[in-house]
């Protein structure tokens, strides 16, 4: 009888979510713009470049190459029907997740570049060992280091309900304490506190034993109060340039995105707010997890005017070696962070005295949920009833009102 009031419940809330939001997708809307001809708009027709993670196109020559490369970007979405979540046992993350799915994005673009490379190209029959290790690690059961379940009930170990919406620094320190249970994917995850990378914090974090852990480096900004100030946009165009960007956690006011490019005066992102069905990708042995597969991929980017973007956001870059580290602070000192003034954020060799962090934090210690058993990644994944699909127009909140600066009200 209970487990039916449960279910009932959980119905009712995913129907409560629907009514609210809607039922059309942003991003569908954003791709399906060229009316008649069947061809979406997600790359301006003219020569022009287009950068994606640090690699330059050209948007007529290598359209297709683009697309391609976009696609091979891991997209987390809105997800429905799976194991109920929080004590109120919400079984869809619509509505309240989306900067969660960007936190998830971030995370998986950086896995991929470390394990995979970043030339590496995904396609539909792709059976690959480590690239299956790392999209099972998202998939939204209960013991996958990334899913959902683990990201949101990390959450409530800040004070952060189940349900509520997150901003890109909490969600950046979520990841940098989930990391720490995952030896396989071999990453250090700094978050750069009050907009200032401190290298002492950044080479206590990775270097170990004489050696170098790969670093996950997440710098959080505010660039403006309401509206994103016009003077940092250089930066902003420089930072996804350099060969380590893995993008962007940010968005537009109230909806969190994924930004991984841009072309000419326009970000290029990824958009969490589709709602899609629940289940594993697995081994990719049998046509339901090929089919599930399909749905952690999207080749058409859509476009948004870097003036459109919250000022909230925090930009993220990968250095799998400390030699490429200390590439980035060069290339950051000389080619970013000199573009504009006041700079985009400040890079120091030690903590002022007084400064607080999080590092001070007396952490809590890890939630009581299930993680795959032993230490290998043979370890079989929970499979969660599937059902079907749909999508959503956005999520809602209120932006920045008492909110620390590094925080946005997006969800």
């Amino acid at each position: 009888m209970l487990v039916g009031l449960s279910d009932q419940l959980a119905r009712i809330m995913e129907s409560v979510f629907e009514a609210y939001l809607g039922p059309d997708s942003v991003l569908a809307s954003a791709v399906g713009q060229a009316v008649g001809s069947g061809e979406p708009e997600d790359i301006p027709r003219r020569n022009t470049d287009v950068w994606v993670l640090g690699k330059k196109y050209n948007a007529i020559q290598e359209l297709e190459l683009i697309r391609r490369d976009i696609q091979s970007r891991l997209w987390c979405t809105y997800r429905h029907g799976f194991s109920p979540l929080g004590e109120v046992q919400l079984t869809t993350d619509k509505g309240w997740g989306c900067m969660l799915r960007c936190g998830q994005m971030v995370l998986a673009q950086a896995l991929i570049d470390l394990h995979l490379g970043r030339d590496w190209f995904w396609t539909s029959d792709c059976r690959d060992a480590t690239y299956l290790k790392i999209v099972n690690r998202f998939e939204d059961v209960r013991n996958s280091y990334y899913s959902i379940h683990q990201i949101a009930q990390m959450g409530e170990t800040q004070n952060k309900a189940v349900g509520e919406w997150l901003g890109p620094n909490t969600v950046a320190q979520i990841l940098k304490k989930l990391v720490r249970f995952d030896d396989w994917s071999s990453l250090a995850i700094h978050v750069a506190m009050d907009s200032t990378v401190v290298l002492d914090d950044v080479y206590s974090s990775c270097r170990e034993g004489g050696s170098w852990k790969p670093l996950l480096l997440i710098i959080p900004l505010r660039l403006g109060i309401t509206d994103i100030n016009p003077l940092y946009v250089p930066a902003l165009k420089r930072c996804l340039e350099l060969e380590s960007s893995c993008g962007m956690i940010g968005g537009r006011p109230n909806q969190a995105l994924y930004f991984l490019g841009y072309v000419d005066d326009e970000v290029l992102y990824l958009d969490p707010h589709t709602t899609q069905r629940t289940g594993v990708v697995g081994q990719k042995t049998a046509a339901a997890e090929q089919d599930y597969d399909e749905t952690y991929h999207q080749k058409h980017a859509a476009r948004l005017s870097f003036s459109a973007m919250d000022p909230s956001l925090a930009v993220c870059f990968l250095c799998k070696t400390s030699d490429s580290f200390e590439a980035l602070l060069t290339k950051l000192k000389e080619e970013v962070l000199s573009l504009c003034s006041p700079a985009l954020f400040e890079i120091s060799q030690a903590r002022a005295v007084d400064w607080d962090t999080t590092e001070d934090i007396d952490w809590p210690t890890m939630p009581d949920i299930d993680w795959p058993a032993g230490t290998s990644d043979s370890d079989s994944f929970a499979i969660v009833e599937e059902s079907g699909r749909d999508s959503d127009a956005g999520c809602s909140g209120a932006s920045g009102s008492g909110k620390k600066p590094s925080e946005s009200a997006a969800i």
